[in-house]
């Protein structure tokens, strides 16, 4: 008897040729199977109407457990037609009665509930979990490209933002701002123009070494400087004339306006008619469409009668003169006109020149610097002893301001704002370059906001997905283990109830 109570384990994979093997099923079981859901399809056609029944028809695939309960159930809906002798008359009963009889016989029903369980617990059940794992994965992938989206997009704000700052401007409007800041450039020149009598002390300390050293008293360094820090940013006239001008001429600014409509080009009236030609009569010899181009070198008649214009006597007339003069030379004196009436840091090449001698003035201070931080010698120590007060009074800190003067200064004319204003000043059309160039920053921001929002729609759709995936795999899995209790206790039957195990993957 202790061999009653040794299970028997079954391999869920080789389930199918077990029962074949030990001729529980027949080998060609599938073939009974065909003719057995024929018959399910027919008696199907004609069903009661009980709520168990609904239920039990509204499964995706009935078997042979599902038709014994269909049995049980009609035989309370079908009590009155039963007879004397127990059978019924109802062809409902039947029916059903014949399909249990068909799947008993060579133990079809168990095969063909076993061909179901081994098919859901290897294909339906792990198909489902890897759906369901993609969703999810997809979910993290679009969840973290959102974030990255997100990233990307505040950054590309921020340079558009930090572009804007360059410039000067808050970004809401940025072609009409960058012609606001045209407008500005005068005074802002204005500005630098003042601001460089700060260094008349380091243009006198230049200039007095220049002087010490070379032994060159006539010639002035910085010129342009200087006349700067005495004028002010005047005009390009009285820098090269030493004269102001009483009436200065601007070179004619190109108004950039916003397109608003395309313009259309008048290509005039072809092919209208006009009036005084519609009085032109044309003789009946001439050609209507035609030119008569003949010339006559005869004199006319009306020339001949005395009606002709008299030119007078050709000979005594005195020949008239006619002098060519170049450009700019008639000008009258006092007027600045052209490139003169531009000022000193208007003009491209006047404002490189100070610049110039910025740099010059920066580099002389620096090497000071260096010599002064160097231990003095006793040749240096008597070479200054001769020198003036102006080189002999200066100290390390007070040149080492003087640079920080000038490199201030040449830092306000050549930072990245002014280079812009001076270029859009010099081309109106850049304001367009640099408008676009910013506005392509913006639309990549907002075409990402574009994409970030794809990438939302995408998540929501692969949780949705899961969503529908998932009572979809617990209804499978319920399912599957009824098949499983099922399949064992019949085997466990046929065996004398020895225990029965199905072993098969944890679902």
């Amino acid at each position: 008897m202790e061999h009653q109570n040794i299970p028997i384990d079954i391999q869920t994979t080789k389930l199918l040729d077990w029962l074949v093997d030990r001729r529980h099923c027949n080998l060609k079981w599938q073939n009974l199977v065909l003719q057995i859901r024929e018959k399910i399809s027919v008696a199907m056609q004609d069903m009661p109407e009980n709520e168990e029944i609904r239920e039990l028809l509204s499964g995706s695939y009935l078997h042979y457990f599902h038709c014994l309960k269909i049995v049980q159930i009609l035989k309370e809906t079908e009590a009155s037609t039963k007879n004397i002798f127990g059978r019924y008359s109802s062809q409902r009963m039947k029916d059903w009665q014949e399909i249990v009889s068909l799947y008993v016989k060579e133990n079809t029903y168990l095969a063909e509930v076993a061909s179901l369980f081994v098919r859901n617990v290897t294909y339906e059940i792990p198909s489902l979990k890897k759906q369901i794992a993609k969703c999810q994965q997809l979910q993290q992938d679009l969840s973290r490209k959102e974030e990255e989206i997100q990233l990307g997009t505040a950054e590309m704000k921020e340079r558009y933002y930090a572009s804007c700052k360059q410039y000067g401007i808050t970004g809401e409007n940025v072609r009409q701002e960058l012609l606001a800041l045209v407008k500005e450039l005068p005074s802002l020149l204005t500005q630098i123009g003042a601001a460089a009598s700060v260094l008349a002390p380091a243009v006198h300390f230049y200039q007095a070494c220049v002087q010490f050293v070379c032994e060159s008293p006539t010639e002035q360094v910085v010129p342009m400087l200087r006349h700067i820090q005495e004028h002010g940013n005047s005009t390009v006239y009285e820098w090269r004339t030493g004269i102001r001008p009483d009436i200065i001429q601007r070179p004619k600014e190109e108004e950039m306006k916003e397109p608003t409509e395309e313009e259309q080009i008048d290509w005039g009236d072809f092919g209208v008619e006009s009036p005084a030609d519609s009085e032109l009569s044309v003789s009946p010899g001439a050609q209507p469409h035609g030119i008569n181009w003949a010339i006559s070198m005869e004199p006319d008649t009306a020339e001949a009668s005395g009606d002709a214009i008299d030119w007078g006597d050709m000979e005594d007339v005195a020949p008239v003169e006619i002098m060519l003069l170049e450009t700019g030379t008639q000008v009258p004196a006092g007027v600045a006109c052209g490139k003169d009436a531009l000022t000193l840091l208007e003009n491209p090449e006047t404002r490189n020149q100070f610049v110039d001698e910025l740099l010059e003035l920066e580099l002389f201070l620096s090497h000071r610097i260096v010599e002064m931080s160097e231990e003095a010698d006793i040749v240096s120590v008597s070479q200054f002893q001769l020198a003036p007060p102006i080189l002999q009074g200066q100290t390390k800190e007070k040149v080492v301001a003087m640079v920080a003067a000038v490199q201030d200064l040449i830092g306000q004319l050549t930072c990245m704002r002014m280079q812009h204003l001076f270029m859009i000043l010099a081309s109106p059309r850049y304001v367009d370059r640099v408008a676009e160039l910013l506005h392509q920053k913006l639309k990549q921001a907002e075409l990402m906001g574009l994409k970030k929002e794809l990438m939302a729609q995408s998540r929501e759709a692969a949780l949705e997905e899961q969503r529908t995936l998932e009572p979809r795999l617990d209804l499978i899995v319920q399912r599957t283990k009824e098949l499983q209790k099922l399949i064992e206790e019949d085997l466990s039957k046929k065996y004398n109830n020895r225990p029965v195990n199905l072993l098969a993957p944890s679902f």
